[in-house]
């Protein structure tokens, strides 16, 4: 194992326990707790103490955190108090519309981006180009909540396409699943590929520059041949950081279009443990997104370390 590995798995561990800290803090500093949802108003002192009891609330902080890290290492993320059940079997049924949301948006995004910023920068300062970047100037202003119920009022309401809202389930067949989740995934997707589109474009017009480019289109090969399997090579490692650092805002971000679409993903649980100060639950949401965007930037370093070997020497 080599000496950049190491240090960037420290760095990965020691990262998910300063996240785990702050969201323990943050969430233990606020008013209000879930015995004050379960017990009506007006109940005795004995029972409100009996509840906390039951539910572990009257331990020191640092009792709680120390029993919730130990939960996180063997998967025991103790019992949601609004719905009765393992927080771990809800985290494990949401995922199974959230992560794939966030897979159909990051593959739209993707090639929709790369195809829009390659050939933008191959019409550089031509029509083509201008048009491009306005797309990706009106897709960054745009709210993607906004845009995903102008999708429905249009492909839902109007043309009928796609259901407005709901999520059929992956037991009525993926063709219905993956019809529910189209238009969350295209709202989701807008602004992450306009912003990518433009990084892309950025990349490859600056390769484009290289001696190389011009060496190879010297050679006989042709201008698409040469942006394709030369320049976007080259041109890939702005563009996967940025590649990464979006698909761990699609994860975060589906929460809002979870909720406009009624999808029941991640979103709507942690609407719904705020809701019912569920404090559990929101606790172990969050340091799930957290977790992700973490473990989703080391593996992208490690990916960039491959294509650029000289990048290792930088990070040391």
């Amino acid at each position: 194992m080599s000496v950049f590995l190491i240090q960037r798995c420290a760095a990965f561990i020691a990262t998910l326990l300063a996240a785990s800290a702050l969201i323990f803090a943050v969430l233990a500093l606020l008013p209000g707790s879930a015995v004050d949802v379960r017990l009506e108003t007006g109940a005795t002192p004995e029972a409100a103490a009996a509840l906390a009891q039951q539910l572990g609330l009257d331990q020191p902080p640092l009792v709680r955190y120390g029993h919730w890290l130990r939960g996180l290492a063997s998967g025991e993320l103790g019992r949601s108090v609004a719905y009765d059940a393992p927080i771990a079997e809800l985290l494990a049924e949401r995922l199974l519309v959230t992560v794939p949301l966030a897979l159909i948006a990051m593959v739209l995004t993707t090639v929709f981006a790369l195809a829009l910023g390659v050939f933008a920068a191959s019409r550089h300062r031509r029509l083509g180009d201008a048009g491009v970047m306005a797309f990706s100037q009106l897709g960054m202003a745009v709210p993607s909540f906004w845009f995903a119920i102008l999708l429905i009022l249009v492909f839902a309401v109007k043309l009928q396409w796609f259901p407005a809202g709901g999520f059929a389930g992956w037991d009525e067949g993926p063709a219905a699943a993956l019809r529910s989740l189209l238009l969350p995934a295209v709202a989701l997707a807008a602004v992450q590929a306009a912003i990518l589109a433009r990084v892309t474009r950025s990349a490859v017009l600056e390769v484009m520059r290289e001696d190389f480019v011009r060496s190879a289109r010297a050679q006989g090969l042709g201008r698409r041949a040469v942006l394709w399997r030369h320049v976007l090579r080259n041109a890939l490692v702005p563009v996967l950081t940025v590649m990464g650092l979006q698909f761990a805002n699609l994860l975060t971000g589906a929460i809002v279009v979870e909720k406009v679409f009624a999808l029941p993903g991640l979103g709507l649980l942690v609407f719904q443990a705020i809701a019912n100060r569920d404090l559990l639950v929101v606790q172990n949401v969050v340091m799930l997104f957290a977790a992700a965007v973490i473990a989703i930037n080391f593996v992208v370093d490690l990916v960039l370390v491959a294509i650029d070997p000289r990048l290792k020497a930088i990070h040391r």
